[in-house]
């Protein structure tokens, strides 16, 4: 392939992505539960996969002392921004003491060190842990059309790994899910996601994605911008030369009226 060619294909690529981001949208039914979610979704495209290395061990270190002080001794769950997270998972009937946010699971195993699984899965969870945010990467070429966050029917396929096999679950009905045309690409609203969008060791271009809840009146906007800027610089650092673009959704622009 030429320079050219690159270039061109690195374009369309790049209109491709930002017509999905687009596209991306929360359902009112969902809305109406917490108008003051925030959602940032930031589309990266040539990252650098592979091991974990001395750039992400460093992001996940000094992460890992941040949430070592936000915690100070404290349970998880005690947190501001977690216990957010459990009123809004009790509101679509969910028992966040058997399903956890995603955030609360990782700063849960802070205390005795968070396993190192590859260059980008440490990047973003070492912003989860610093930031008390539920934050997921996918690979974003595995998607069937548009991104949407919607209250499940309950017939929805949802894939995933049961004892090593692959195997379809499905969302109890009005559970909080993330999905694409194809099916669930994570229950529970940030609980689990799905082994068909799942990051490789090969993925190269993914979507990230981050729940933010307002922990002091009116202060969702600020704490996406936060997580948003935290993302964007630990990217930046394990992927140089990465391309990005960003869109965070609000909930209360989606709420019926």
């Amino acid at each position: 392939m030429t320079a050219e060619s690159s270039a061109d294909a690195a374009a369309q690529d790049r209109t491709r992505h930002a017509d999905w981001l687009a596209g991306a949208r929360i359902d009112p039914a969902v809305a109406a539960l917490r108008p003051d979610y925030r959602c940032v979704l930031v589309v990266a495209e040539g990252l650098t996969p592979g091991p974990s290395d001395e750039t992400s061990e460093r992001l996940l270190a000094q992460a890992e002392q941040s949430a070592r002080e936000q915690l100070d001794g404290r349970p998880a769950e005690e947190l501001p921004h977690l216990q957010s997270w459990r009123e809004a998972f009790r509101a679509f009937g969910a028992k966040p003491q058997r399903t956890r946010s995603s955030a609360e699971a990782l700063l849960r195993r802070v205390p005795d060190g968070l396993p190192r699984i590859n260059r980008l899965a440490d990047a973003y969870n070492a912003v989860s842990i610093a930031t008390a945010t539920p934050l997921g990467g996918e690979d974003v070429t595995a998607y069937v059309g548009p991104l949407q966050l919607v209250r499940a029917d309950g017939t929805e396929d949802f894939p995933t790994l049961a004892s090593g096999a692959e195997a379809v679950e499905h969302p109890e009905p009005g559970e909080v899910v993330w999905r694409d045309d194809a099916g669930v690409t994570c229950r529970r609203w940030n609980w689990r996601q799905c082994h068909r969008t799942r990051l490789t060791d090969e993925t190269t271009d993914a979507v990230f994605i981050a729940d933010v809840l307002e922990v002091a009146p009116g202060d969702s906007d600020a704490r996406a911008s936060e997580v948003l800027a935290a993302l964007v610089d630990a990217l930046r650092q394990v992927s140089p030369g990465v391309r990005l673009q960003s869109r965070v959704l609000r909930a209360d622009s989606a709420v019926a009226r």
